[in-house]
């Protein structure tokens, strides 16, 4: 039997589990969770292989979709592909009949439609499909959304949130069996975005931080590098958080530890071998994501100063924020000719997200796309 790649977190997934499936009227979850992390510090594997399977165990029926895992799939395309996929997932569904039977629409729960016509706007809502799955399974619905910040940069991802808050109201009645909407985020103000204002969809939703990897997964990690001599518990705690707390930094260390034969530091060098590999393998990200920002035009690298610098109270195209950008272009470029205009700054911000360094919601609002960008643009001396 093979090894389990995966560290678990059973404890963290049954706290969430009963949270989310908890039926008080005034649950919280019922308005929907959202857990903010950093990306690549373990949130996607821990929905996986620890919270799925522990809501299923209490009877959930769990659809799970990634709006990071194909960025060119529109987000609310995803979410209605996701719903669409459930009907064809579940053998017992009449749907396989019917396909067998060379017909497109199927009856459920007294519910007749096409399913290529579910979603938004094609004749079938998104709530009345999970109102019908809801009675199929006679079980609660719980919808994880990872990455869910990606629906707020697209007017239809945003109809698709609404659409699950108008499937949300309904199927948490008396009439079905419920639904959770359990929501992701690489930022927390990102994430904040979609529930901070009466306009958005979930409005006031319970929002958490994912609380990052620790020393069990460290005690984890050595147990199973597989090496002759085991690392140091301490020394590779502190490595792990000089990476912030991103499994695979350590990962790629324990690949780099071998030289170009593939011969093993020796025992009583191991450690201190390893806490180099872990600080070039930050270094290598570190000069990844600077070699982009060394790239930009002077106009393109005052505007993201600019965003670094004002952070959540950012505003593009306010007196104040134009003033700001000439005075980082004039230290950046004292003889740049760009002028500083709105017109000049709303493609700059295009550009900027256009290299994967802005994220910037439909309705206007502007983030970092990578929130560790600013203690690393500070600590190289980027930022004034």
């Amino acid at each position: 039997m093979a090894t389990d790649p995966f560290f678990h977190r059973p404890d963290l997934a049954n706290e969430l589990a009963n949270v989310i499936l908890n039926e008080a009227a005034l649950a919280p979850a019922r308005s929907g969770l959202f857990l903010a992390a950093p990306r690549r510090t373990g949130k996607s594997t821990f929905l996986r292989e620890d919270l799925m399977p522990a809501l299923e165990k209490r009877g959930a029926a769990v659809l799970y979709v990634d709006l990071w895992a194909d960025k060119t799939i529109e987000p609310g395309s995803a979410i209605v592909a996701l719903v669409r996929s459930a009907f064809a997932q579940d053998d017992g569904f009449v749907l396989k009949m019917a396909r067998k039977a060379g017909m497109d629409k199927v009856n459920v729960g007294g519910l007749s439609f096409d399913v290529a016509k579910v979603g938004l706007g094609t004749g079938v809502s998104l709530s009345q499909a999970l109102g019908a799955l809801s009675d199929r399974v006679k079980a609660p619905i719980v919808l994880m959304i990872d990455e869910a910040q990606q629906a707020a940069t697209t007017d239809e991802g945003n109809n698709a949130l609404f659409a699950l808050k108008a499937a949300r109201d309904e199927l948490n009645s008396t009439h079905h069996f419920g639904l959770r909407i359990v929501a992701t985020g690489s930022s927390r103000s990102k994430l904040a975005i979609l529930r901070a204002s009466k306009d958005q969809a979930f409005y006031k939703a319970m929002l958490r931080a994912f609380p990052p990897l620790g020393v069990d997964y460290v005690r984890w990690f050595v147990d199973n590098a597989g090496l002759p001599t085991q690392l140091d518990v301490d020394r590779t705690l502190r490595s792990f958080e000089r990476a912030a707390w991103r499994p695979e930094v350590l990962m790629q260390a324990l690949g780099d530890l071998p030289d170009d034969n593939g011969v093993l530091p020796p025992a009583e060098r191991l450690d201190d071998a390893f806490e180099v590999a872990v600080a070039a393998a930050i270094e290598e990200s570190d000069e990844a994501m600077l070699k982009v920002v060394r790239a930009l035009t002077p106009l393109q690298g005052a505007v993201l100063r600019v965003l670094a610098i004002q952070g959540d109270g950012y505003t593009p195209y306010a007196a104040a924020s134009l003033k700001a950008y000439s005075e980082q272009l004039a230290q950046l470029d004292p003889d740049s000719v760009d002028k500083v205009n709105v017109p000049n700054v709303q493609s700059t911000l295009e550009a900027l997200q256009a290299k994967s360094l802005v994220w910037r919601a439909a309705h206007g609002e502007y983030a970092l796309e990578e929130q560790g960008l600013v203690d690393l643009m500070r600590s190289k001396g980027l930022l004034a």
